[in-house]
């Protein structure tokens, strides 16, 4: 398998989602594929073909519990792909979730399109600016649906 192409293929299909998140995020056709299960079930289904297929041993020093350890796991292309679509799954996971929740709370789309952009690039720091922008217009701050 070439795991340049199948980054490539991976990036390039999940950037439909996020156009629609930021464009037509209440488009009901945005609502049915997003926040749908089937992207995130295609992905995992890559993810555990790259996670259990691997035909190669780990490095003797890989582990989960050094950063030595997880930085020699992820010297190969392999494991470093399905790490890639690990977050790759989460950040959009976490985007559908902040234009669900901004729509909820009625927090204007305009506003959350920043919160977006940086949870596409820097997931964390992205939900950080939403939950901070949503705390600053006095909304609740749960992660919790009531």
């Amino acid at each position: 398998m070439n795991f340049e192409s199948l980054f490539q293929l991976v990036n390039t299909a999940i950037l439909p989602a996020w156009l629609l998140l930021f464009f037509l995020p209440h488009w009901k056709y945005t609502q049915k594929t997003i926040h749908a299960i089937w992207i995130p079930c295609i992905l995992g289904i890559f993810y555990a073909y790259l996670i259990f297929s691997s035909n190669e041993a780990l490095p003797a020093d890989a582990n989960l519990t050094t950063l030595s350890g997880i930085m020699s796991m992820l010297s190969d292309p392999q494991a470093f792909l399905a790490s890639w679509i690990h977050y790759i799954i989460f950040d959009l996971f976490v985007g559908a979730w902040i234009v669900r929740d901004a729509k909820r709370t009625e927090i204007k789309h305009l506003l959350i399109v920043p919160c977006l952009i940086f949870t596409l690039m820097l997931g964390p720091l992205g939900l950080t600016l939403y939950l901070l922008l949503k705390a600053g217009l006095k909304q609740k701050t749960s992660l919790i649906e009531e």
